[in-house]
């Protein structure tokens, strides 16, 4: 244990000895014109967030009846479409 306090110890005054880049200078003349945004009331947003979502369970819910729904279209549109008597009476070229 004591040679990882040690290195522990070497790597927080390695750190502690780290050169930083200059950030004095990085603002742009721009930057140092430029308006601050305006500030908004944060009592909007947290309201926002405190209202509750739809319910997960009912969305399943709706999901599978609109996915049983579907599944019956699609069957019935691939289903014959005319019957036996309406196919002959084609056949015959009577209206």
């Amino acid at each position: 244990m004591t040679r990882l306090a040690a290195l522990l110890a070497l790597t927080a005054l390695g750190a502690a000895c780290t050169q930083f880049p200059e950030l004095d200078f990085t603002q742009t003349p721009e930057l140092e014109a430029a308006e601050y945004p305006a500030l908004v009331p944060i009592e909007p947003i947290l309201a926002r967030d405190a209202v509750p979502g739809p319910d997960p369970e009912a969305l399943e819910a709706n999901t599978a009846a609109r996915l049983a729904a579907l599944r019956g279209r699609a069957n019935r549109l691939r289903s014959a479409v005319l019957s036996e008597d309406e196919k002959k009476r084609l056949e015959d070229g009577a209206g």
